[in-house]
């Protein structure tokens, strides 16, 4: 899947997510003076590359709720909770690809994301793929790198606390950062 490599392939490869090394983070500010950051540890995802016509080629990536990491058990507690994630009833932050284009920089990837069952679009830069490479056990992989900014209220995710000097507990922004290595299958 390489820059080289996808302008002469012909055919569609398909390419699945390491959860090992995969890593969806966030970041999200939090009194209004400093950011949080945070992770979803369990990763899964399947890439259906066209080196021939970059147009035909998709991306689904799921990331388990109940996986949010943000090395503080009570925040983690509260963000599953109703009144962020609600991961009782929405188990999984879904990302489904609708347009895939070449930029001088990478690839610009634009799709539908859902979170909490609300479903908006959303356009991630994508640095990469990394030129392919073999692992020492055979398998051919490449890396990729995509970010995006949502507003978190676009999504229901509406809790919030004044706070006392002005101002509020939890920004809106919210910088989301994806670190995959994908097979080849």
């Amino acid at each position: 899947m390489s820059k080289e490599a996808t302008a002469t392939e012909s055919g569609v490869s398909t390419w699945e997510i390491d959860p090992a090394h995969a890593h969806a983070q966030f970041k999200v500010r939090h009194m209004m003076i400093a950011n949080v950051k945070g992770e979803f540890t369990k990763l899964a995802g399947t890439v259906k590359w066209d080196g021939s016509d970059i147009t035909r080629s998709s991306v689904l990536v799921t990331a388990d709720s109940a996986s949010i990491n943000t090395r503080e058990p009570q925040r983690d507690a509260h963000l599953k909770s109703a009144d962020f994630l609600h991961v009782e009833h929405h188990p999984a932050l879904t990302f489904r690809s609708t347009k895939i284009t070449r930029t001088d920089d990478g690839l610009e990837l634009t799709g539908d994301l859902t979170i909490r069952g609300t479903t908006k679009p959303v356009t991630f830069l994508v640095d990469g793929p990394t030129p392919e490479t073999k692992d020492p056990w055979g398998n051919t992989r490449v890396g990729v790198e995509a970010s995006a900014s949502i507003d978190r209220k676009d999504f229901g995710l509406v809790w919030n606390a004044s706070l006392e000097a002005g101002g509020v507990l939890v920004g809106d922004k919210v910088h989301i950062t994806v670190d995959a290595e994908l097979i080849k299958k």
